[in-house]
């Protein structure tokens, strides 16, 4: 028997890529606009960790899934709070003018532009979340040790 393209096209296959596909569409749709929106996009994302906090309080668990996410958002904020270029290496290269227009100096460009900022946190708080519904990861540490060592990293 031959395969025609309309079956090809029907198969199980085709249909969940062209699922993925769509869907992929229409969540970088929503995502664009909400581009211009910063404070909406924040508050939403409060309120996911605020559901995050509450789940871990209530169920009284998933510490290192907690200190693992504390880990990632510092090392986020160190991205966002960084500039694209190192001050100290430039210095070392020597001032230098710019030679065409394009080359414009500018002073603080971030290594973590704030929109892929609060998308990551956004997804790293979903992750968490989903993780809390699964016991293998709520493994048993003495949480103390671990706000202790985070607040060492942090300082």
């Amino acid at each position: 028997m031959e395969a025609t393209a309309a079956d090809a096209a029907s198969s199980p296959h085709a249909a969940v890529a062209r699922w993925k596909s769509d869907f992929s569409r229409v969540f970088q749709h929503y995502l664009d606009r909400s581009t211009p929106h910063p404070l909406g996009r924040w508050l939403g994302t409060l309120a996911v960790a605020a559901v995050y906090v509450l789940r871990v309080y209530f169920v009284q668990g998933f510490y290192i899934v907690s200190y693992g996410l504390g880990i990632y958002l510092l090392n986020l904020l160190i991205g966002f709070l960084s500039p694209m270029v190192d001050p100290e290496v430039e210095a070392l290269d020597g001032p230098s003018l710019p030679m065409r227009g394009s080359d414009e100096f500018k002073p603080f460009i971030r290594r973590l532009p704030e929109f892929k900022f609060w998308y990551a946190i956004t997804k790293a708080f979903l992750v968490a979340f989903v993780m809390t519904f699964f016991s293998i990861f709520d493994v048993p540490v003495f949480w103390p040790i671990l706000v202790f060592y985070w607040i060492v990293l942090l300082s």
